[in-house]
């Protein structure tokens, strides 16, 4: 029926008829459309969910790390600090070049270069050589100390400025955590401060 209550005529009936039926498949393909997308969506964020759980699942657990508010300065005098090795404190006035050291390195310069950021990775003087060989090739080339410390409390220990881990050897995949949360760290004093140009080794005068 038209608007004025006559009937149309059958052309014009055919042609509305075909296109409320163009009508009914737009809003299917609408429908269709939305539909795909909204699955797409759900399915992207599916599979970021199903990563980011994964990956927390995947990411060793710091809760072993111990948690210090060491004292800042400079000192011309030897320190004995509350840590073995130190995890922060009174340093001396110049740092620590960072980098790998066959031979135990002088804790107040060692703890300076804490300050500016490094982390010190200690291991016993007596650990095989293939895991030491492991250590110098897993830690980063910056703002990183590795050395031999006598008496650990374990194989290996990771330290940061306030931050310390003790380690099962140089396999424990701890490590690489303890490296990416606290080198140059929120906790760090001084994060971004030189570690080069200071010091190599052993005591200075």
């Amino acid at each position: 029926m038209t608007d004025g209550g006559k009937q149309a005529s059958p052309g014009r009936q055919k042609l509305l008829d075909l296109r409320q039926q163009q009508a009914r498949r737009e809003r299917r393909q609408r429908l269709m459309i939305w539909g795909a997308a909204a699955s797409s969506v759900l399915l992207v964020v599916g599979v970021v969910a199903t990563a980011l759980i994964l990956d927390q699942r995947n990411t060793p657990s710091l809760g072993a790390v111990q948690t210090f508010t060491p004292e800042a300065g400079h000192t011309e005098s030897p320190v004995t600090y509350e840590q073995s090795p130190p995890a922060g404190g009174e340093h001396a006035p110049v740092w620590l070049n960072c980098g790998s050291y066959d031979a135990p390195v002088t804790n107040e310069n060692a703890v300076h270069s804490m300050e500016h950021g490094a982390v010190w990775i200690t291991y016993s003087p007596d650990l095989p050589a293939a895991q030491v060989e492991t250590l110098r090739e897993s830690v980063p080339d910056t703002y990183m100390v590795l050395s031999p410390y006598e008496g650990l409390p374990s194989p290996v220990v990771a330290s940061a400025w306030g931050k310390q881990l003790h380690l099962s050897g140089a396999d424990d995949a701890r490590l690489t955590e303890f490296v990416r949360e606290f080198r140059q760290g929120k906790q760090t004093p001084e994060p971004g401060a030189l570690c080069t140009g200071g010091v190599d080794g052993g005591p200075t005068s």
